[in-house]
C-alpha cells in the first residue's frame, strides 16, 4: 500500500505564507505526477497546482504568481509554497499522487487526508 502524510496547514493572516508538504511512503516503484487540490466549504474540489516527473508544472489561474509547487523525488515528497495568501484561499488542501507500485502494475491514484488552511482577513 501507499500512504500520504500531509503537513503544514494552519491559520495565517491575509498576506502571509504557508508551506505544505506531502510525503508518500510504501510500495512505490515510480512517482509519475503529484498535485495539490483544495476544497472550500460548499464548493467542489479544484486543482491548485500539479507537477510531473520531468518538472512540468501547472497552476490554477487564481494562484499563479503566488503559489509554487515543487518536489523532491528522492524523498517522494511534494511541496506547495503559498505566498500572499488571501481569505479566498481558505480550504482543505489535499495531496494527490499518481504512482506505479511495480514496473508491471498500472498507474494508481492516491489522496492525502487533507490539511486545513485558514486565511483571516
Amino acid at each position: 500500500q501507499v500512504q500520504l502524510v500531509e503537513s503544514g496547514g494552519g491559520l495565517v493572516q491575509a498576506g502571509g505564507s504557508l508551506r505544505l508538504s506531502c510525503a508518500a511512503s510504501g510500495s512505490i516503484f515510480s512517482l509519475n505526477a503529484m498535485a495539490w487540490y483544495r476544497q472550500a466549504p460548499g464548493k467542489q474540489r479544484e486543482l491548485v497546482a500539479a507537477i510531473a516527473t520531468g518538472g512540468t508544472t501547472n497552476y490554477a489561474d487564481s494562484v499563479k504568481g503566488r503559489f509554487t509547487i515543487s518536489s523532491d523525488n528522492a524523498k517522494n515528497t511534494v511541496y506547495l509554497e503559498m505566498n500572499r495568501l488571501k481569505p479566498e484561499d481558505t480550504a482543505v488542501y489535499y495531496c494527490y499522487v499518481v504512482i506505479k507500485r511495480t514496473m508491471y502494475r498500472a498507474y494508481e491514484n492516491y489522496w492525502g487526508q487533507g490539511t486545513q488552511v485558514t486565511v483571516s482577513s
